[in-house]
């Protein structure tokens, strides 16, 4: 079997994979109706919130348009806090819908610096709402979002996260953070295929939809909450993922949130040290290394593409690339969801075979 290693869609269970090969069933019926509130549910615990959770079909960037039309006017001011390829994103769908964008960005590897966040909205105290990835995967650096929601809420602004590759497997509790729309997907952490975006709404948030007034169909929170009252969504669902989503939360709830946490902070580590027990410098500081993915700078003349076709092709191990800038420079490895130490521990004895055949001399 390929040993999959990006930072997302991520392996899944047997379980989970079984639970999509059911017969579909009428997404208006009872039956779903049932999955969908349990859903739900499990969701409320696993976000650490009281606050509204809604299930959408699409992508993890669905998701992210979804926070952005429901919350914002054309014109409101935005600060965009980015540290990577997906703070950039939020930050230019934010743009696309006509809000006025105040970029943030730190250098690549390093966290966002909340000094600076200070100083930002001390100098634009126009700004409705700040945006922010927890957990950077093109970097593979995480964010301190406690210290950041301090900064956010001391001036009484609207905390917009990209949470996609971090619940589930970093610490994120939402309601006790204030973050005011958090958005995953399940894909990542929850150890299930792609196809869903999940979405926490603060009350605040709530406050801020109603005056929105960037257009929105599909992706109206309104909408979803109405038809939850009647345990339907106002789309017809991804129904096959519906069942495998509610099987792998069944399986994160069995391991325990904070349990699943703790893993993945021990396979993140293992995989920091295996790394440089390679000679490998890792691309992150390492005091904001990420415990979802890892990301691997190049050195002594290593040829990362080379090196990420070599083990694709001789090990069967699919490793991630470098995005954008960061394109040949960079391989990253991804360990959230379902992993353990065992399945870092074949990455790194390939990796020590495969670097030699790509040029890196230790």
């Amino acid at each position: 079997m390929e040993n999959l290693r990006i930072p997302g869609p991520t392996p899944c269970p047997e379980e989970v994979l079984q639970a999509m090969t059911k017969q579909l069933i009428n997404h208006r019926g009872e039956e779903f109706g049932k999955i969908l509130n349990g859903l739900t549910a499990r969701l409320k615990q696993l976000f650490q919130t009281k606050n509204d959770v809604f299930v959408l079909t699409g992508s993890g960037t669905g998701g992210m348009e979804a926070a952005i039309v429901n919350m914002l006017s054309p014109g409101d001011k935005v600060l965009s806090v980015s540290i990577g390829v997906f703070g950039e994103r939020f930050a230019d769908i934010a743009r696309q819908f006509g809000a006025e964008v105040t970029p943030l960005r730190f250098e690549l590897g390093r966290a966002a610096d909340v000094d600076d966040i200070r100083r930002a909205l001390q100098n634009e105290p126009a700004i409705k709402a700040v945006l922010v990835t927890h957990n950077e995967t093109s970097t593979g650096v995480t964010n301190d979002l406690a210290s950041i929601s301090a900064v956010v809420k001391e001036f009484d602004k609207l905390l917009i996260v990209d949470a996609m590759s971090s619940l589930g497997c970093i610490s994120l509790p939402v309601d006790e953070w204030h973050c005011d729309v958090a958005v995953t997907c399940s894909q990542k952490g929850w150890m299930a295929p792609p196809g869903l975006a999940m979405v926490s709404l603060s009350p605040e948030a709530w406050q801020a939809h109603a005056s929105a007034r960037i257009p929105r169909f599909y992706w109206d929170f309104s909408k979803c909450k109405s038809y939850l009252e009647k345990n339907q969504t106002p789309w017809t669902p991804a129904v096959s993922a519906f069942f495998a989503l509610a099987k792998s939360l069944e399986m994160v709830l069995a391991e325990g949130l904070a349990n699943s946490i703790a893993r993945h902070a021990r396979v993140g580590k293992f995989t920091r040290d295996g790394v440089k027990s390679l000679g490998l410098p890792l691309f992150a500081d390492e005091n904001y290394a990420s415990n979802a993915v890892t990301a691997v700078a190049s050195a002594n003349g290593l040829d990362i593409v080379k090196l990420v076709k070599i083990m694709r092709e001789e090990h069967n191990i699919v490793l991630g690339g470098g995005q954008q800038s960061l394109a040949g420079k960079i391989f990253r490895i991804g360990h959230m969801g379902w992993v353990t130490e065992e399945d870092i521990e074949t990455v790194v004895s390939a990796l020590e075979v495969a670097l030699p055949k790509a040029g890196f001399v230790k």
